[in-house]
């Protein structure tokens, strides 16, 4: 349309003069064209048409100014609108790219929730199974600590009955030994003794006299006390006399204290004489 205003602009309106001439012309041969078909061929005439030449007409400057304006007007109102529908279509592009960006952004954002979720339940997995292990490890140290508990206590059973047999052996070692060492060391008393007893001739076989001796560790004699009397005075000096003279028992030193306060802090000698003839 703007071209075509345009043409007319520049060529001061006289094509259209030629448009209604070609125009007018097509209608006549119409026209014509018709007549013939509808009319007889033997008695219709040609005739001759008349050339209607076109004239060319000055157009008022007026009204070219007129029309020029309103194109002018139209251009103007055109390009605003095309003004306005470009400020349209940029607002729309922008809104779309606005749109665009927004649903990015949200897809962003929710593809970060997801990572984000993701991640918390893999750590609540992570969470959970350390959970799991660190029970499963509790529950495997109770067990060693029951197990071990158990073999302690067992080990400690067996400890003490095994402390307890050797502390029996050792006992019936020690029982054995000081048997041994107080029925040696009082068989060796007795000897001393014997060597030193003078029996007097007032001494018959059956007669018997018990002296009870208080010593010391050193074997020293502390005293000699007749607790049963033969009935002979002479005997029972003759045992107390012998008593004396056989002290101090030196071989007293070798024995422990305890076997010594418990066998020969006191002891009882019997004198009884059973090899004589008479």
């Amino acid at each position: 349309m703007n071209n075509t205003f345009n043409n007319l602009v520049i060529y001061n309106g006289y094509p259209l003069s030629v448009v209604v001439a070609i125009l007018f012309h097509i209608f006549v041969l119409s026209v014509l064209l018709y007549l013939q078909s509808n009319g007889r061929t033997d008695v219709l005439n040609l005739v001759q048409p008349s050339v209607i030449t076109a004239l060319f007409i000055d157009e008022n400057p007026q009204v070219r100014n007129e029309q020029n304006r309103e194109l002018q007007r139209l251009e103007r109102t055109e390009q605003e609108q095309q003004r306005q529908i470009d400020a349209v279509r940029e607002r729309a592009q922008a809104d779309a790219a606005a749109q665009q960006r927004a649903e990015e952004t949200e897809r962003e954002r929710q593809q970060a929730l997801l990572v984000e979720r993701e991640e918390l339940q893999r750590l609540q997995e992570a969470q959970a199974r350390l959970e799991r292990e660190r029970e499963s490890l509790e529950n495997q140290r109770r067990e060693r600590e029951v197990v071990d508990a158990e073999r302690a206590r067992q080990e400690e059973a067996n400890n003490r009955a095994r402390q307890a047999e050797e502390a029996q052996a050792a006992a019936l070692q020690a029982a054995r030994t000081e048997s041994q060492l107080v029925q040696s060391a009082t068989g060796l008393i007795q000897q001393i003794v014997q060597e030193n007893w003078s029996r007097p001739p007032s001494a018959r076989n059956g007669m018997r006299a018990i002296l009870q001796i208080r010593m010391l560790p050193t074997g020293e004699l502390v005293e000699a006390t007749i607790t049963q009397s033969s009935g002979d005075p002479a005997f029972d000096r003759s045992a107390e006399n012998a008593v004396y003279r056989a002290a101090p028992f030196t071989e007293l030193q070798q024995l422990p204290i305890s076997i010594f306060n418990t066998n020969f802090r006191s002891l009882s000698l019997i004198f009884e004489p059973e090899d004589l003839l008479n």
